[in-house]
C-alpha cells in the first residue's frame, strides 16, 4: 500500500510539474503549432498566421490554414510529427491532447500552453486574450476581444425581440441510422440559446443517441447538422428520411438547416456571424445587423 501511495505522488508530481512548464514557459513564438481550430482562426485574426509551422486536421480557416502541414485530428495527435516541425511553441486547444504526447514535447524543450475551455461569449475573449499574451500581441488581442463582444451584443439585443423560441435540435452524426443529439453543457446547446432557439435535446446531458420516442417527445421545429456530416450521410433527403427525424414536425416540414462546424460550434472569432446566421434560419422574420467576417 504503502509503495501504491508513493507512485501515485510521483505521478502527480509529473503531472503538476508538466502543467508548470506548460503555463509557465516562455518562448519567442517564432515557429508556433496550433492544435484545434480555433485556436489557429484566432491566431490570423490576430494577424499572427505568418508563424504558424503546423496545424492539426480541423484548422479549415481561414483557406490559408489548409496549406500549413497538418499533424491529424487534434485530439489525437503524435510527439514525432509535431517536433519534426521544430516548434518552440505550441498552442493547443484544452481538449487537444493526448496528455502524454503533449507532455512529451514539453519534456523535448517546446514551450506547450494550453487555451481555456469554449463553450461560452466569456470563453471566447478569454481565449482571444489568452492567445495574444502567448504571442505578445495583447494589444491586437484587446481590440479583437472588443470587437466580438460588441458585434455579439448588438445581435443578442436584437434576437432578444423575439416572441417565439423555436425548438431545435442538433444532430451530432446519423451513422447507421441512430442520430446523435446535443443535450446540456454542449457548445450546440450555448449557440442555440445565443440564437434564440431552445434546444430540444433538452433533457439529455452531452451527446446521447436518439430513440424515435425522445425524438417524437423532443417535437423539434427544426434540425441542425454540419454541413459536412449532411454530405457524408447522403445528403438532405437522406437525413430527413430517418424515422427519428422524419416523425418530427421539423422533419415532416423539410426544416433541416446546415451549417459550418468551425462556424457553428467553434466559439471563436467568427461566433458573432454563427449567432447571426443561426438566429436567421430560425427566426424568419428576423433582420439583423450585419457582422464582419
Amino acid at each position: 500500500m504503502k509503495h501504491l501511495v508513493v507512485s501515485i505522488l510521483v505521478v502527480l508530481s509529473v503531472f503538476h510539474a508538466f502543467m508548470a512548464v506548460a503555463e509557465d514557459c516562455k518562448s519567442n513564438g517564432e515557429r508556433v503549432i496550433a492544435l484545434g481550430g480555433t485556436v489557429t482562426e484566432i491566431i490570423y485574426a490576430l494577424e499572427q498566421g505568418d508563424r504558424l509551422v503546423g496545424v492539426d486536421t480541423t484548422s479549415n480557416y481561414p483557406v490559408d490554414a489548409a496549406r500549413k502541414p497538418k499533424l491529424g485530428y487534434y485530439r489525437a495527435v503524435a510527439s514525432e510529427g509535431i517536433l519534426s516541425l521544430a516548434p518552440d511553441l505550441v498552442i493547443a486547444d484544452a481538449d487537444a491532447g493526448p496528455d502524454k504526447i503533449l507532455e512529451q514535447v514539453s519534456a523535448a524543450g517546446v514551450c506547450v500552453v494550453r487555451t481555456p475551455d469554449g463553450g461560452t461569449l466569456a470563453s471566447v475573449t478569454a481565449r482571444v486574450n489568452k492567445i495574444a499574451e502567448i504571442l505578445e500581441v495583447s494589444e491586437k488581442g484587446n481590440v479583437l476581444a472588443q470587437e466580438i463582444q460588441s458585434s455579439s451584443e448588438q445581435i443578442l439585443a436584437d434576437v432578444a425581440k423575439q416572441k417565439q423560441n423555436p425548438r431545435v435540435l442538433f444532430l451530432l452524426s446519423v451513422s447507421a441510422g441512430t442520430p446523435v443529439a446535443a443535450g446540456a453543457g454542449t457548445e450546440a446547446d450555448a449557440i442555440i440559446a445565443l440564437a434564440g432557439g431552445i434546444n430540444a435535446g433538452e433533457g439529455i446531458e452531452g451527446y446521447k443517441p436518439l430513440t424515435p420516442e425522445a425524438a417524437i417527445a423532443a417535437k423539434p421545429d427544426y434540425i441542425l447538422m454540419m454541413n459536412h456530416v449532411i454530405g457524408q450521410s447522403g445528403g438532405p433527403q437522406s437525413v430527413l428520411s430517418i424515422p427519428q427525424v422524419a416523425l418530427t414536425p421539423a422533419g415532416k416540414a423539410g426544416n433541416l438547416i446546415g451549417m459550418d462546424g468551425l462556424l457553428l460550434l467553434g466559439f471563436g472569432p467568427r461566433t458573432p456571424e454563427a449567432i447571426q446566421q443561426l438566429a436567421q434560419k430560425i427566426h424568419l422574420d428576423l433582420t439583423l445587423a450585419s457582422v464582419d467576417k
